[in-house]
């Protein structure tokens, strides 16, 4: 297994690959701004972790959006290729997941290299198989991606790799859109690969921090 510093520099080289390209970049950037603009706001908040914070950001404000879905979709497509290629469908933790899933599956049709997506319920199915995890009909050891909104502990992800394997599914890879440098980011490289889209410098920069994939 890959130790966690050989798997972030995968990672750091992935994503610097990608920003010097040009259609990339522009997509990025776009996203970004709307990420800026809808979900982030820079204020005293409680997270779901118990943690507090000086910032929030709701993704949901912009991964629902039909402009910010399409960019999702097509960056994390294109991340995908990159680092996992061999993968056969995505999925994470419902709810934050969900449309993140369905964005990178759709994208992937349209770019003529379909990926299912499949969803981890956060409590097993009430009746008839009580499954964790929704899917189309995937092989059993199937090459799988687990997206992520928000890395903050990294708790949310791991369930959704733990979930996955026992599922039958491979995980190979993680994706999220925002890392919050707050552990979550070590907690999930020890498991898989991690790589985000951002992290919180992208929204709270600190110069004297060295910046993260």
């Amino acid at each position: 297994m890959a130790s966690l510093d050989s798997r972030r520099m995968v990672a750091s080289e992935i994503m610097q690959s990608l920003a010097d390209r040009p259609a990339f970049a522009a997509k990025r950037g776009r996203l970004l701004e709307l990420l800026r603009v809808r979900a982030f706001q820079e204020r005293e908040v409680v997270l779901s972790s118990g943690r507090t914070s000086n910032f929030y950001i709701d993704c949901k404000q912009v991964s629902l959006d039909p402009e910010g879905a399409a960019l999702i979709g097509e960056l994390f497509h294109a991340v995908i290729d990159e680092i996992a290629p061999q993968a056969l469908a995505v999925g994470g933790l419902t709810l934050g997941a969900d449309p993140l899933a369905t964005a990178t599956s759709v994208a992937s049709w349209h770019a003529g290299r379909p990926r299912a997506a499949f969803l981890v319920r956060k409590e097993p199915k009430g009746h008839g198989t009580n499954q964790w995890v929704e899917s189309t009909r995937l092989p059993d050891g199937a090459p799988v991606v687990i997206l992520e909104d928000v890395i903050t502990t990294g708790a949310s992800t791991l369930r959704a790799i733990e979930r996955a394997r026992l599922a039958g599914l491979q995980v190979v890879h993680a994706l999220g859109l925002v890392d919050r440098l707050e552990g979550g980011r070590e907690a999930v490289v020890g498991e898989v690969a991690l790589t985000t889209l951002f992290t919180r410098r992208d929204f709270l920069p600190d110069p004297s921090d060295q910046a993260l994939p």
